[in-house]
């Protein structure tokens, strides 16, 4: 077995812009929702709401969107209805189960959420230029639908 240097720690790999690029993205959409007057937004709560459909969404499909735990769901759920941003309905086909609505303060999050996101989006335009973000996004959406396989040859 070779021996492990620092060089091959952290090895070459297209995971790491994309990790990077992802996370910048995230910061300057949770800084701009914070600056727009929804304090309650952070990085834990968009690991719930960027699943929560606009008319409502079961909780127990928000833990398997997610890859959360119920117990994780649950807390920010709690946080979140706290907040006045969502509610909880009985779901009418299930009486055991809840769906989790915007409130009118979360939809107005909504909103500024979408009109945010276009703002970041013309940011990265004006950076990379309208051909550039084209390109860009071409080929994200290649790699979204090329899918990545659960396991190569080798079992990894």
């Amino acid at each position: 077995m070779a021996p492990s240097t620092d060089e091959n720690l952290r090895p070459d790999h297209i995971g790491w812009p994309l990790w990077q690029a992802a996370f910048l993205w995230k910061e300057a959409y949770i800084a701009a929702m914070q600056e727009a007057g929804h304090n309650w937004y952070g990085k834990a709560q968009s690991n719930i709401t960027a699943f929560l459909d606009p008319k409502g969404t079961r909780q127990r499909d928000l833990v398997e969107r997610s890859g959360l735990t119920k117990q994780a769901v649950q807390q920010l759920v709690d946080d979140l209805e706290a907040a006045g941003i969502v509610y909880r309905a009985p779901d009418p086909r299930d009486k055991r189960a809840k769906i989790i609505h915007y409130t009118k303060a979360g939809k107005t999050a909504l909103r500024d959420g979408a009109r945010i996101k276009r703002q970041i989006e013309a940011r990265m335009t004006e950076g990379l230029g309208k051909q550039g973000m084209a390109q860009l996004r071409a080929l994200l959406e290649q790699v979204i639908e090329s899918g990545f396989p659960e396991k190569d040859d080798a079992g990894r």
